[in-house]
């Protein structure tokens, strides 16, 4: 007997918003801490006598390369078990590993125990988007990621604000410290999550109803008639499948992750105009990412304005002709928005950061365009990317995270050097005119998106997989209308022979 999948979109409204903070709130702690450790970098080399500032970084490096590798491994296991024994046990081990980061007593320790916890923080960042996605409607789809994004994406932004202030009074140490009492925090909010991925509800139920009734015949769509060992194989690698046979994904792993990777950049290059060139100490020049932290709250609350462009988009999906709504290369008109600000910021933050007589105002201001364009990027992109790729977002996000991850660290490790060789000025140009070169991505997914799409192998077997369902869920609705049409037959026959009898 076949069960059909369930819907979490039944539960409150309350409780669903309550996910979203929650799973927003652990990705902030995860992304935080990867960039609070720049602001400490001084402290750090000070303390364990390093003279190299690119060994120094290789904390954030290493970092990051965690989380690369460990959306590899996550992500899939979340399709296999299930996003909350993943959120459970990843984020229970990431508090555990933040303890001897704190008392580390080398910088070899520091960087492999960070590695290692960046591996099961990355658990959040590669699952928390298909969180939403799945217990959100489309309609609303867009305004759940930018409520997602929210803290997320200021991650980046408040660790060297909140790490420099801590380094300064309290020491480096205090920043894992910091990072503990926030971590254990989201790791009781998470308890209280239940389970959200539709195919591990349907499972959990059909196993529920073998063993209740004792017949096995009970099963859902979702149930592979293949060993758990095969089954990991198989999601295990879909991530890479996926990044390397999904045209989609080729030009949007290349996009996101070039932006992803000057964003990080930053976190280098900030310290090195503000600090050494402008004179101001680690936790003021932790205020000057305010402007890009300014630029993504500006993006994220203007949603209404970007979900009214979507849906006043004439393209309509020919993909899905039964359905009214935008089609999903819509969503690529925010994108291209994005691609524009960027660079834009990019550049004038670049000619206006020196000399330090012109007022440092005015490239914090520009920061302001700079952030803007990345949340669009990140959160239009991440939509959709969702959007397409239905029970296999996690997989699709993770195979994009991994590459951005892999930029992110390394182009910071390069930055000391290049801003050095090339002074800020021609280093930031250098980057923002590479921002300008990806411009033409979104605005061809945009213009050929469904073309794509078409071609997508992935997306054709789950719209294959929907007919099925849809067919069988109408064929049990006609075996149910035939049932109740034959009991209110019976019902009636008995009436009738019940009124031959009186007479």
């Amino acid at each position: 007997m076949l069960l059909m999948s369930l819907t979490y979109l039944r539960r409150p409204l309350w409780y669903r918003t309550y996910i979203i903070i929650t799973v927003s709130y652990a990705t902030w702690v995860v992304v935080l801490y990867s960039t609070s450790y720049t602001a400490t970098i001084t402290g750090i080399m000070d303390e364990f006598a390093i003279t190299s500032r690119p060994v120094a970084t290789l904390g954030l490096t290493t970092y990051l390369l965690g989380l690369a590798a460990g959306s590899v491994i996550v992500a899939p296991l979340s399709e296999l078990y299930g996003r909350r024994p993943v959120y459970l046990f990843c984020l229970a081990i990431f508090v555990l590993l933040i303890i001897p980061c704190g008392l580390a007593d080398s910088l070899v320790e520091l960087i492999v125990i960070r590695f290692l916890g960046a591996l099961f923080g990355s658990a959040m960042i590669s699952n928390a988007p298909g969180t939403v996605v799945d217990i959100s409607k489309h309609e609303y789809l867009a305004l759940c990621m930018s409520l997602w994004s929210i803290a997320p994406l200021n991650g980046p932004v408040t660790g060297p604000l909140i790490g420099g202030f801590v380094n300064d009074y309290l020491g480096w140490r205090w920043g894992n410290w910091l990072a503990l009492i926030l971590a254990g925090v989201g790791l009781v909010m998470v308890f209280f999550v239940r389970e959200t991925y539709q195919p591990a509800l349907a499972k959990a139920k059909a196993a529920r109803l073998r063993k209740e009734t004792g017949d096995e015949r009970w099963w859902c769509r979702y149930e592979e008639r293949i060993s758990t060992w095969e089954l990991l194989k198989i999601n295990l690698s879909r991530p890479f499948v996926l990044a390397v046979t999904e045209p989609i994904l080729w030009f949007f792993n290349i996009w996101i992750s070039v932006i992803y990777g000057i964003l990080y950049l930053c976190f280098v290059a900030y310290p090195i105009v503000f600090t050494q060139h402008r004179g101001w100490s680690v936790s003021l020049s932790g205020l000057a990412f305010l402007g890009i932290g300014a630029g993504t709250l500006l993006a994220i609350g203007m949603e209404p304005i970007w979900r009214k462009i979507i849906n006043s988009s004439p393209k309509r999906d020919p993909l899905d002709p039964d359905s009214k709504r935008a089609a999903p290369e819509a969503t690529a008109l925010v994108m291209c928005i994005g691609a524009v600000l960027t660079p834009i910021g990019q550049l004038v933050f670049s000619w206006t950061c020196l000399p330090a007589t012109i007022h440092a105002a005015i490239p914090i201001a520009f920061g302001v365009l700079f952030g803007m364009g990345n949340t669009l990027s990140f959160i239009y992109g991440s939509n959709y990317l969702a959007g397409a790729y239905g029970i296999y977002a996690a997989s699709a996000l993770a195979g994009n995270a991994v590459m951005r991850s892999v930029f992110g660290a390394a182009l910071p490790l390069a930055g000391p050097a290049m801003y050095e060789a090339m002074t800020p000025q021609w280093a930031g140009t250098l980057l923002g005119l590479l921002e300008v070169l990806l411009i033409p991505i979104p605005f061809a997914f945009y213009r050929y998106g469904d073309r794509i799409r078409a071609k997508s192998r992935v997306i054709k077997v789950m719209r294959e997989e929907r007919a099925r369902g849809e067919r069988r869920l109408r064929r049990k609705e006609r075996r149910e209308a035939r049932a109740e049409k034959r009991r209110m037959d019976e019902e009636r026959r008995g009436e009738e022979v019940m009124a031959e009898g009186e007479v």
